[in-house]
């Protein structure tokens, strides 16, 4: 059975630094895309960034480049989204998502998805 589990969203000022961790198990995830997507009350969920398993892609939307950066420990299958310079618009739930479609960044493409962590960003 396919597990996503994310983990480290809490509270922290604007300005602020965090770092999410999603682990992965129940199957290989080799050829898998792995991303960040997250979705604020009344809002669509959105695309944050996304990562090859090989670590040879990467995208990351127009609203964090430059900002989070999305890595991944293939050792320990784990996902990781660096967020830094936070602001109060990136509060929101954050999903980790898994899915086999090359270069995807809507969620009907990923198979598997997380229960989501809270991040909230405080002015």
């Amino acid at each position: 059975q396919v597990q996503l589990v994310e983990s480290g969203g809490r509270l922290v000022q604007a300005g602020g630094s965090l770092r999410l961790s999603c682990a992965a198990s129940g199957r290989t995830f080799s050829g898998f895309v792995m991303a960040w997507f997250r979705q604020a009350p009344g809002q669509e969920r959105e695309s944050v960034a996304t990562i090859s398993w090989s670590g040879g892609y990467t995208y990351y939307s127009d609203s964090v480049k430059g900002r989070f950066t999305i890595s991944r420990d293939s050792a320990k299958n784990t996902v990781y989204l660096q967020m830094n310079s936070l602001k109060p618009e990136d509060t929101a739930v954050y999903f980790c998502a898994a899915g086999p479609q090359y270069q995807a960044t809507s969620p009907l493409s990923f198979n598997y998805w997380g229960q989501g962590t809270q991040v909230t960003v405080s002015s």
